[in-house]
């Protein structure tokens, strides 16, 4: 039975739980970086999922291992060993240099996870007051109640306190503040090296330099959070290392199984050696399907598609910035590789709505920031047809985007 897209709506008023202000939109099926709606319309995808599908849609070869996996054997639970976890853990290893690999559902389980730990590093080591945690403002670390406690905007935080604790905020501009902020109690610091929801800000070289500072001072472990920056996405394995960082833990998540749900704490040796059996669980985690395609997509970085996504992010870059030299309307161009953030003068979601209408797909993010995140093996072509259309819109936008 065909369905349109007023039958959908009807249909999720009645039955699905209003959390979500969705976009007029029902899509059905993609193919690389197009998705096709219910009336067989054509958009091309510069959100992927907020991410997610980094090898684009119905990718083959990832298309072929979840199909040869559903029907081989997709579940058993952690009481028993399977091949795919320890494959995916290795790869991991190898790209981020930490030794060791939990397996979860999603990037917020995966900060629940670095949270845990991190408190779990100091208790066996019988330093139970420390387990207080330095964030950033502007940061976004997931909706559940551990990584809602170090996520930043008051308006996700204030209708499920009280949240964990306790938590201190401090302004990435401001690298001064961290060093107070971080005491003889602090558990960790959790920053994402580049801020996502909080508009797609990169730290800079003085923040980080502060963060390095201060955990070398006080012994606090160092979480980066990299669900959205991390595995590929701007062009390097992870980002924090490129700013000098050095992570004792990372979470990632979003990219990791190409669209099938699976997320993961990278755990130095050191954090690792403090961990015991029963310290913590998932019953989905680390699941056959979910680490096989792990496995697909982690194998694709390392055989050519970061060096991939290092070319095509320069062309990217380079056309937005042209982009910013004919409209007045773009304030700033940020981020890296295949994550961009064009700051505007006013409220984004008009720009998005109107790309929408003439078939691009990008988000607004901290109110005023259009966000667009290809998927990684994206080509050149394609992005020029999204920032050709993105040069349309933000001229049909006129002065009211430019006031």
């Amino acid at each position: 039975m065909t369905m349109t897209l007023d039958d959908i709506q009807q249909r999720e008023s009645r039955h699905v739980l209003q959390t979500y202000k969705r976009q007029p939109v029902a899509f059905v099926r993609g193919v690389g970086s197009r998705l096709y709606d219910v009336d067989d319309r054509e958009y091309l995808d510069f959100i992927t999922g907020i991410g997610v599908t980094s090898l684009g849609h119905a990718h083959p070869g990832l298309t072929a291992v979840i199909a040869d996996q559903a029907a081989t054997l997709l579940h058993t639970s952690n009481l028993y060993y399977h091949p795919y976890q320890a494959e995916a853990a290795a790869l991991l290893a190898q790209l981020s240099g930490l030794s060791r690999t939990f397996f979860c559902n999603s990037g917020a389980e995966a900060v629940e996870a670095c949270l845990k730990f991190a408190r779990r590093y100091w208790f066996t080591q019988g330093a139970t007051q420390r387990i207080g945690f330095v964030a950033l403002e502007k940061a976004f670390s997931g909706r559940t109640m551990g990584a809602l406690s170090v996520t930043h905007s008051e308006s996700y935080r204030e209708p499920f306190g009280p949240l964990i604790g306790p938590v201190t905020f401090v302004d990435p501009a401001a690298p001064g503040d961290l060093a107070a902020a971080v005491t003889d109690t602090t558990a960790a610091i959790i920053a994402e090296p580049i801020l996502g929801e909080g508009g797609v800000r990169p730290l800079s070289p003085e923040f980080a330099a502060a963060i390095n500072a201060a955990c070398e001072r006080t012994g606090a472990l160092y979480i980066a959070d990299e669900v959205q920056s991390g595995l590929g996405r701007t062009g390097h394995p992870f980002y924090a290392p490129t700013l000098g960082l050095r992570p004792d833990l990372i979470s990632v998540g979003k990219a990791l199984g190409g669209g099938v749900p699976i997320g993961a704490a990278l755990v130095s040796e050191r954090v690792a050696k403090m961990v015991s059996p029963g310290d913590h669980g998932s019953t989905y985690g680390g699941n056959l399907l979910g680490t096989r395609a792990a496995a697909f997509v982690l194998g694709q970085l390392q055989n050519g598609l970061l060096d991939h996504v290092k070319t095509v992010g320069m062309h990217f870059e380079r056309r937005l910035r042209t982009l910013a030299l004919r409209h007045p309307s773009i304030v700033e161009v940020r981020g890296a590789g295949l994550m961009r953030g064009l700051q505007i003068k006013t409220d984004a979601g008009q720009v998005v709505d109107l790309a929408r209408e003439r078939g691009l797909l990008v988000n607004r993010t901290d109110d005023r920031v259009i966000r667009l995140l290809p998927a990684l093996n994206v080509d050149a072509a394609d992005i020029d047809r999204a920032v050709d259309i993105l040069d349309d819109v933000l001229t049909a936008a006129g002065p009211e985007t430019a006031s």
